[in-house]
């Protein structure tokens, strides 16, 4: 079995790409998912966050605005958020990979791929773009986001430009629907043909 990455900065599509190859029957394990799941009511790691932010999470799990207030701009806080999630992701992205090992290629839908060196164990990598000013439009339209808080993001996050250029396969999502469908039946199609099937 291949296993390929799925990245893209924030308000790129990359969450459509995914779908569209789900759609394609293609398995897709996707990292924020996940931890959304974790972090949800009766979350497995709702007591860990409890324990470490106290005040962040309630019945409906983890308090997303209270915990990003906790570790947004505070490295050592943050690290600390990621030594109790993502070993738990990783945990599940193992067990997608057992549940999924008679199948030609898999896909890992993982945001922060270069940024956390991801990429290294990885048979080739997707990435998903759009024009930045289409990318601005879609995020700005989130609920609670501003322009400041995009700022931010894309500071933490490698450059579009720079992704793009070490991609293996890129999809443009910055036309029509149709179109980025096309380009996703053609991407399974490429990735089954170096499987063989």
């Amino acid at each position: 079995m291949k296993i390929y990455g799925l990245t893209g900065s924030i308000g790129m599509g990359k969450s459509a790409v995914a779908t569209m190859l789900r759609r394609e029957g293609v398995p897709v394990f996707d990292a924020d998912a996940e931890v959304h799941r974790l972090q949800g009511p009766k979350g497995k790691l709702l007591p860990a966050i409890e324990a470490r932010f106290p005040g962040t999470t309630g019945p409906m799990g983890v308090d997303r605005p209270k915990l990003g207030a906790a570790v947004f701009g505070h490295p050592q806080e943050l690290k600390a958020l990621e030594a109790i999630v993502h070993p738990a992701v990783k945990k599940e992205r193992m067990a997608f990979l057992r549940r999924h090992r008679a199948r030609a290629f898999v896909v890992l839908d993982i945001p922060l791929l270069y940024e956390k060196h991801g990429h290294r164990k990885l048979a080739g990598v997707i990435v998903v773009t759009a024009p930045a000013w289409k990318q601005r439009k879609r995020v700005l339209r989130r609920p609670g986001m501003t322009a400041g808080k995009f700022r931010k993001i894309l500071h933490l996050q490698t450059p579009d430009a720079e992704k793009r250029r070490r991609a293996d396969y890129i999809i443009h999502t910055g036309t029509t629907f149709a179109v980025t469908r096309a380009q996703v039946r053609r991407l399974v199609a490429c990735l089954g043909s170096k499987t063989g099937r």
